[in-house]
């Protein structure tokens, strides 16, 4: 993984909570995509209203519930990167919109503080957990 600070470019795509790829959510096509591509990250936002290219209104409101919210996912990295993954896209993202925004990142790091390309950390059942000293406990209780 790199170390990402300075110039980067943001990648948000726009799509509809119910779109789907093989039965599973689009969103989380993209985000597994990019996770596998290595990107250094991506969010899922979900809308409570909008609309797109259709001018259907949707929104979250009680008397006209819509169960396809709009959906926003957003990666930043550098631009090589995310120019690199933009194919991708290009076969999952039938409806919807792709945009790409400079940006500056100014500061990315990893939980407890460790920045993204260091740290120490182990991995453990596919997942990396960051060594840390007993005094991180300190005052926490377990649920």
């Amino acid at each position: 993984m790199t170390r990402l600070t300075g110039s980067a470019l943001r990648l948000t795509v726009f799509v509809g909570e119910n779109d789907t790829w093989h039965r599973k959510p689009l969103y989380t096509e993209i985000v597994h995509r990019a996770h596998a591509a290595g990107l250094a990250g991506a969010s899922v936002f979900r809308g409570i209203e909008g609309f797109g290219a259709s001018s259907l209104i949707h929104t979250s409101r009680l008397l006209s519930l819509s169960e396809d919210l709009p959906v926003a996912i957003v990666v930043v990295d550098t631009e090589e990167r995310v120019r690199a993954f933009l194919p991708e896209l290009d076969e999952l993202v039938t409806e919807g919109m792709v945009i790409l925004d400079p940006c500056e990142v100014i500061r990315y790091v990893g939980r407890g503080g460790t920045a993204r390309a260091g740290g120490q950390g182990a991995v453990r059942g596919g997942i990396r957990t960051e060594n840390r000293g007993d005094s991180d406990m300190e005052g926490k209780k377990s649920l």
